[in-house]
């Protein structure tokens, strides 16, 4: 399926809703290194072109300080999953709000270079489209505000080859896989075998 087929559903299932006092929510969910920033960077740019007023949300912006989701006793994996966000938060203040009709929204955003959070006021109009890009986001606290989900499925392979190139940040290529074992994969198979994510989406984009 091509960009533009997947920007087509979308519009399409925008002019159909119902509720055209709020804007119509998009999330873009995918395992790391599927192409989840890049998928969503070619669906707005197709969406502008359709003069489609359109706000992108990365939901690894919104989240927590290192000492929330490192070393607090718990397994790394889990640590991952359920830590490295404010659920509670995220869904009172961000998804429930965007889903209520509040246009005028207050986000922490993270700061990696000096591990801190800070408030920023966004404002989101009611005949928009917003693009929420990340992983994890058709975990069962906030799958019920979307109103179309797409799901990258890309072989596990291309992924790992992906994430392992790209993450320089953890250090050299051993210390990668080893973070990559103990933490991220593990934390995404949980949520693979819990939430279902693929078959749970309205749309399955295979890379």
């Amino acid at each position: 399926m091509s960009i533009k087929e997947i920007t087509e559903k979308i519009i399409f299932q925008f002019s159909i809703i119902s509720n055209k006092d709020r804007p119509f929510i998009v999330g873009i969910d995918g395992l790391s290194g599927a192409g989840k920033t890049t998928l969503v960077k070619e669906i707005k740019q197709e969406l502008n072109k359709n003069n489609v007023d359109t706000v992108v949300f990365h939901i690894d912006d919104h989240i927590v300080e290192r000492n929330k989701r490192y070393e607090t006793g718990h397994e790394e994996w889990y640590e991952f999953y359920y830590l490295q966000w404010d659920v509670n938060n995220l869904t009172t203040d961000f998804f429930e709000r965007l889903h209520n009709r509040c246009h005028n929204i207050s986000l922490s955003f993270y700061d990696k270079f000096t591990d801190s959070t800070s408030t920023k006021q966004m404002t989101v109009a009611a005949d928009s489209i917003v693009l929420i890009e990340g992983v994890f986001l058709q975990r069962k606290e906030w799958r019920g505000f979307y109103d179309f989900t797409i799901f990258i499925d890309c072989p596990r392979e291309l992924r790992y080859e992906r994430v392992l190139n790209r993450d320089s940040y953890i250090g050299d290529l051993q210390d990668r896989l080893n973070k990559y074992e103990r933490r991220y994969w593990p934390g995404e198979q949980h949520y693979l075998d819990t939430e279902k994510p693929i078959s749970n989406a309205d749309l399955v984009y295979d890379v």
